[in-house]
């Protein structure tokens, strides 16, 4: 039996994590199919505040686990496959064993969706990136692509042309599911070139850094090359929220609905980060929603103590 137990192991897990266990809760982490979130996959963080040199993705987790660990957090590998919320205390399946929880905070992210090709997973962090606000700055000055064609797409387009020296925005069809007012925008931007109807085929790299993309227009099978610096993958996210169906509020999306800070719609079952954030998904937002989490999760503990 435990008295809290964090789905999930970023920066609102962590977080979570941190708070829960200076509460002298012992919280259990069970860390999931991506340990240390998003931010694993991130090589220089520089919009974390108190770095002001910034810090490496994976060393900043490394460090909020030691210090939740410190507090008495408790760690384990392996995801959860299977979860009973119609009770408490909440049961839950993780690598075949069954765990007891009093409260839940489900901070279990979300996924950026890539595009498939082959070598992609390992250039992320050396010239792929799916996070134009946590990547940008380091593209001053140099040409780069957006693969992608709705608002997301849009939006980090003319975002990274502050930064670049050109942006090329490739959709594999002419028409764009994003809003007329971001198209607009975008085209209105100088820097941003629009190269339709591509596919991405493959990623280019040289010493470990990307250097250029192949395409293949899809409706006359042409190739084309074009020599840039960095792609960004802006195809959508997917919350890992899968075994909440049915159980959890969720929107269409399948993005879980916090209401009140982190007040899931089951007593005691608490929700952090990205799972439930579409719209900002940074490390500094997605830790304070762990700490609000944290706070409840106490809270409704102490409020339940005799339950």
């Amino acid at each position: 039996m435990r008295n809290v137990v964090i789905i999930g192991s970023g920066c609102a897990g962590l977080t979570a994590a941190i708070y829960a266990a200076r509460a002298n809760l012992r919280p259990l982490v069970l860390e999931g199919h991506e340990p240390g979130g998003q931010l694993s996959l991130t090589t220089h963080v520089e919009n974390f505040p108190g770095f002001p040199e910034g810090i490496m993705g994976p060393e900043l987790i490394e460090n909020m686990k030691k210090q939740a660990a410190r507090f008495g957090a408790e760690f384990k590998a392996g995801a959860v496959t299977q979860v009973d919320l119609s009770k408490r205390p909440f049961k839950l399946c993780a690598d075949g064993q069954t765990i007891e929880a009093k409260t839940l905070i489900v901070a279990a992210g979300a996924s950026a969706r890539l595009l498939g090709l082959k070598g992609e997973k390992e250039l992320i962090g050396h010239g792929v990136s799916t996070c134009a606000t946590c990547d940008g700055y380091f593209f001053r000055g140099k040409p780069i692509a957006v693969v992608g064609g709705g608002d997301s797409a849009m939006e980090e387009a003319t975002f990274l042309s502050r930064y670049a020296r050109r942006v090329f925005l490739i959709h594999r069809r002419n028409e764009f599911r994003a809003s007329k007012i971001m198209i607009d925008r975008a085209k209105a931007n100088e820097k941003v070139e629009f190269v339709t109807p591509y596919v991405v085929e493959e990623i280019d790299s040289a010493s470990g850094l990307v250097s250029g993309v192949k395409l293949r227009n899809t409706a006359t099978d042409a190739e084309r090359r074009i020599e840039l610096d960095g792609v960004f993958v802006a195809i959508g996210h997917d919350p890992n929220s899968a075994i909440f169906k049915a159980k959890l509020d969720m929107d269409q999306n399948g993005y879980l609905v916090a209401k009140h800070g982190s007040l899931s719609n089951i007593p005691g079952v608490f929700i952090a980060g990205d799972v439930q954030d579409h719209r900002y998904r940074q490390a500094v937002t997605a830790a304070g929603s762990g700490c609000m989490a944290a706070i409840d999760a106490e809270k409704f503990l102490e409020e339940h103590k005799d339950a």
